[in-house]
């Protein structure tokens, strides 16, 4: 089915389900199953060579997967998909697949922790050079990347500074240079933003995150060019960070409420940021949203939502953090994002746990800033418990 002319809400149910499954299922069933068998030898090899369609074992592919593999590629507009078993498992995969020793990276600072450790410490190991850029310097980035690269990593929005990237701009630098451009883009999901549509070659989420939505599976997901695809899933087959049925099921029924879950939780973030913009406690909010934002009218250029996370500054360092976030009631005190339910927390303790507070210090990230999660709560209702919270600073 063409899905170009149907609406995200839509394509979020249908894409990868059109047909019946199993025994007429309407429902996509687990395929709880290591390796498929063949009654004709010929058949099999055929099938193992890639010649025709089939399963061989599912450590390379497996039915239930591939029914989330074929929604993200629809829902981002990518040529092929493939998905592991964690966001970080995506990301790690990804640019140890396309580098190799000598090869040049171009990135930003604020990207997340975990991406962040791969770049100070991961890469230069293989003799990968990695040049880290000011976020929102556009001019900086594009004189790196004119410089000579092969590949450019981006975020936007960022986690947890909610900085935002001009991506059609930097992938057109890119482009001229003959660099691939990777996109993470967990924080805006596909219902607010496409960066293949801007440009990029490549964008891969924590599906931990949004698409599956309910703080219960973990997965990650790539889609993009089907070269670059496949170059990555042939490291993953032998690396073997593979998704399961059962997580690539959990992931599927989670994204057919995608639109619904995105749609409230931009309502109610841009309503939190708004108000915490105006309090007297709070020094900064990091919502792109905001008319106030740096990267406001790129956002507005590149986004058709602006994502249910913010976050935010307090007076009074630390000691503020802990008895705002210890007198509130709607939250979970946790390390993810984009749940059903309210999720908040420092990045010493979140994003950015695995760095030292030097490092986040010289990434930009104080230690009175707060990354709030907002959820499919009545927005009124975190407001208030936001406000209990800030009486008691």
């Amino acid at each position: 089915m063409d899905f170009s002319k149907q609406k995200k809400g839509t394509t979020s149910v249908w894409a990868g389900e059109t047909d019946n499954f199993h025994e007429e299922s309407p429902s996509v069933p687990i395929f709880n199953t290591v390796t498929y068998a063949y009654d004709d030898l010929d058949e099999w090899y055929e099938v193992a060579k890639g010649n025709k369609k089939g399963h061989i074992y599912s450590r390379n592919t497996n039915p239930t997967v591939k029914v989330l593999e074929n929604k993200i590629r629809i829902l981002e507009g990518g040529e092929d998909s493939i998905s592991f078993s964690t966001g970080m498992a995506a990301i790690s995969n990804t640019l140890f697949a396309l580098l190799k020793p000598g090869d040049r990276v171009v990135s930003i600072k604020d990207s997340y922790g975990g991406t962040s450790k791969i770049f100070l410490e991961h890469l230069p190991k293989f003799n990968i050079d990695v040049t880290l850029c000011e976020t929102e310097d556009h001019e900086q980035l594009g004189k790196e990347i004119s410089k000579g690269c092969q590949l450019v990593y981006l975020e936007s929005p960022t986690n947890p500074t909610l900085k935002v990237i001009d991506l059609q701009r930097i992938a057109k630098a890119a482009k001229k240079v003959g660099a691939i451009t990777v996109s993470d883009n967990t924080f805006a999901s596909p219902i607010n933003q496409n960066p293949l549509s801007l440009g990029v070659d490549l964008v891969v989420h924590s599906a931990t995150k949004f698409l599956g939505g309910h703080s219960d599976v973990m997965c990650g997901l790539l889609c993009g060019r089907s070269e670059l695809i496949k170059k990555v899933f042939q490291y993953r087959e032998i690396m073997g960070a593979s998704l399961s049925a059962e997580a690539a099921y959990t992931v599927i029924r989670g994204m057919k409420t995608l639109e619904l879950r995105v749609q409230r939780q931009n309502e109610s973030a841009l309503k939190i940021a708004r108000y915490l913009e105006k309090h007297p406690k709070v020094d900064q909010v990091f919502y792109p949203g905001l008319e106030s934002h740096k990267g406001h009218d790129i956002a507005k250029k590149q986004m058709s939502g602006f994502g249910g996370i913010l976050s935010f500054e307090l007076k009074g360092g630390y000691e503020s953090v802990k008895k705002l976030l210890h007198n509130m009631k709607f939250v979970h005190l946790a390390a993810s994002l984009g749940s059903v339910s309210t999720l908040a927390g420092p990045p010493r303790t979140t994003s950015h746990v695995e760095l030292s507070e030097a490092q986040r210090k010289q990434l930009g990230i104080s230690e009175s800033l707060i990354r709030y999660s907002v959820g499919i709560e009545n927005a009124e209702d975190l407001l208030e418990d936001l406000e209990a919270g800030l009486d008691q600073i």
